[in-house]
């Protein structure tokens, strides 16, 4: 029986375990232009341990950015600092994707330079607020993307991506989830398009699909991930056919053999089922457990066959250590909330380690 603790190979790289680090927003990029810093370096390299980590969402392009004090890798600059995180995971025998997160219409103007606004599939604003550094704000509603600045986006994750392999990055990870621009191309109230990048289901994956095959190109196939998370509400997101949408989505990226899919999961176990048989290749999953964090009864999806490797959040960020204290059932630190975004190094490298 295939545990979560045997390794499996990804892309070619033969990985310790099959724990993946879940992507995370942690707001601590206070470096100039955007950057990561040595703070956060040692985050990553203290969770070296995961099979593979996947970093939190990075912009591939200064419009892409939607929260305060997020990376991005469209800059020399941000290139050279994040080989100082790569290197440190390295040191430590890890492997690390980074995730390429352009937040469309999630954002607010107040964190982009002067005269730029967001952008989106469609001129809809979301509903809810966003945090700035003036505080939090009401969403507005984001311009609408012309067909050729839809091709430069494109462009702009293919770009990134090699940008992450000049950074030292394993890998890449397109975030296609949450109700970020990839999900608000592929959702119903968020793409109103009735030109050929909306309107029926191939109008709906073109663009993601599109993104995938740019980024596949750029830096190889073998070397990208994709997330989606079909049917989720988040970021003020509706899904009217999810299972269609995403099983077209699928089938259409399937002969790319890309390293991996991560699916972010709602509570349609049936729907995970459909799209474990529609994908081919290696399945990460990141099971449905609101209102709880995931914790050791998903190392059973893997045993069970529900999944290649089983992809763990909030524990991950408790835990550096993670992978020691599942194998030994524990005992877990808890997650604190407070310090999750932004802050310094309390709630972000001061969790403790178990002890010999």
């Amino acid at each position: 029986m295939t545990t979560a603790f045997d390794p499996i190979v990804l892309g070619g790289m033969r990985l310790a375990n099959r724990l993946v680090m879940a992507p995370m927003t942690r707001s601590r990029a206070f470096g100039v232009g955007a950057e990561p810093t040595e703070l956060m370096a040692a985050y990553y390299a203290q969770r070296a341990g995961a099979g593979l980590i996947v970093t939190e969402g990075v912009q591939p392009s200064v419009v892409g950015q939607g929260y305060p004090d997020t990376p991005g890798l469209h800059s020399a600059g941000q290139v050279r600092a994040w080989r100082g995180v790569t290197d440190a995971v390295h040191r430590e025998g890890g492997v690390i994707f980074a995730q390429l997160m352009h937040t469309g219409r999630i954002g607010h103007p107040s964190l982009l330079p002067e005269g730029v606004v967001p952008v989106a599939p469609s001129a809809v604003a979301a509903q809810g607020r966003v945090f700035t550094h003036e505080g939090p704000k009401e969403y507005v509603t984001p311009r609408e993307l012309g067909e050729a600045e839809i091709g430069r986006t494109v462009a702009d994750f293919a770009d990134a991506a090699r940008n992450a392999v000049e950074a030292g990055f394993d890998g890449v990870e397109i975030h296609g989830a949450n109700g970020y621009l990839l999900h608000q191309f592929l959702a119903d109230n968020t793409n109103l398009r009735t030109d050929g990048w909306g309107g029926g289901v191939e109008g709906r994956i073109r663009f993601a699909a599109e993104v995938v095959e740019a980024v596949a190109g750029a830096v190889g196939a073998h070397r990208v991930g994709l997330r989606i998370s079909p049917g989720n509400r988040y970021n003020d997101i509706v899904e009217d056919r999810p299972a269609e949408v995403y099983t077209a989505l699928l089938e259409r990226i399937t002969g790319l053999d890309l390293a991996y899919l991560h699916l972010m999961e709602g509570p349609d176990r049936e729907l995970t089922s459909r799209l474990r048989t529609v994908w081919p290749g290696t399945f990460v999953l990141n099971p449905f457990t609101h209102p709880e964090v995931t914790g050791p009864e998903a190392l059973g999806l893997v045993e069970d066959g529900s999944a290649d490797m089983v992809a763990f959040g909030a524990l991950f960020l408790a835990n550096p250590d993670l992978p020691r204290r599942l194998a030994a059932g524990g005992p877990f630190n808890t997650p604190d909330p407070a310090t999750f975004y932004g802050g310094d190094h309390r709630g972000y490298t001061d969790y403790p380690t178990l002890t010999a």
